[in-house]
């Protein structure tokens, strides 16, 4: 069995165990709700803002921009569930759908509908090529250790993250 599928394996089992009170990151938000706008810029392996104060039951509209030169993700989620995306986002790059500077979005549009995990389509992230922008609208109702995190292989590593403080 290879390494990389012996780790997705252990990190699933551990945030299973977890996930009673760990998966408590909110919910996809509505437009008509939205409280306040936050403009993020994502540049090589750091945000700025590089962290967040929400209030509890907030919606926030994320506009994210990335003016790196790299491929980076605005992921909003707890530790567990970036630990459990991260083999996801390296298997993105083994089947040759993530590249640093790009993606290839037909080759991923194919590819998901034979492995779901390949096509990145969850509302609470956003997978941007440079000079690209995208939004995320976000209710921050049940939330608890969230953070903001980049899950692009590596850039997690070297301290691609955001703090969420949420009163």
């Amino acid at each position: 069995m290879r390494i990389s599928k012996i780790i997705s394996i252990l990190l699933l089992l551990i945030s299973s165990a977890y996930a009673d009170k760990n998966m408590k990151i909110g919910s996809k938000g509505n437009e008509s709700e939205v409280s306040r706008v936050i403009k993020v810029i994502m540049y090589d392996n750091y945000y700025e803002p590089s962290s967040f104060k929400i209030k509890s039951g907030e919606t926030i509209k994320f506009e994210v921009e990335n003016a790196g030169e790299l491929v980076h993700e605005f992921n909003i989620a707890n530790k567990m569930m970036h630990l459990k995306h991260q083999p996801e986002m390296q298997k993105m790059v083994e089947n040759e759908i993530l590249f640093a500077d790009s993606i290839d979005k037909e080759k991923m549009k194919k590819m998901a509908k034979i492995d779901k995990s390949l096509g990145h389509s969850h509302s609470n992230s956003v997978l941007l090529e440079p000079k690209q922008k995208g939004v995320i609208i976000w209710k921050f109702d049940n939330s608890a250790n969230i953070e903001v995190a980049c899950n692009v292989p590596g850039h997690y590593q070297v301290g691609m993250i955001a703090k969420v403080d949420i009163k």
